[in-house]
């Protein structure tokens, strides 16, 4: 998780009821190295909301990020695609997913899907421009 901390007052409904769920599953995060907690939450297109905190690891390359456990959350509920999002640290501040994470949430978002950043809330093409996905896959396999 990266990204410059700024409290965003939720702006309506999805996102005052994902701020509430990503800060209470932030403040189960396990970071017990950087102590640096971080809770996501999401809207999926059936109605389902999942979330996900980050859990650290000694080994630091093995730690997952709360957007991973949220994509967890997803898959095994069912899947569908994600509609809204937000992640926040464990001040309850809204904040960035890091890069990995974009990739990953782009790969799960519905084309509208909206994010609440701390700049107010963009679609999926602006916080991860060009992003590469299945579509790239597919291209390559026409190809062969």
């Amino acid at each position: 998780m990266t990204g410059s901390a700024v409290r965003v007052d939720a702006p309506g409904a999805p996102f005052t009821q994902l701020l509430e769920v990503a800060r209470d599953i932030a403040s189960r995060a396990y970071a017990p190295y950087s102590g640096y907690h971080v809770g996501a939450a999401a809207l999926v297109d059936d109605g389902r909301t999942v979330s996900g905190c980050n859990v650290e690891n000694a080994g630091y390359g093995v730690t997952l990020c709360a957007e991973c456990g949220l994509v967890g959350d997803l898959i095994a509920g069912g899947g569908g695609k994600l509609v809204a999002f937000t992640c926040v640290n464990g001040a309850g501040e809204v904040i960035m997913p890091c890069g990995r994470c974009r990739q990953l949430l782009s790969e799960h978002a519905a084309a509208s899907m909206e994010i609440l950043t701390p700049q107010g809330v963009r679609g999926m093409d602006a916080v991860l421009p060009q992003a590469f996905g299945p579509h790239d896959l597919e291209e390559t396999r026409a190809h062969d």
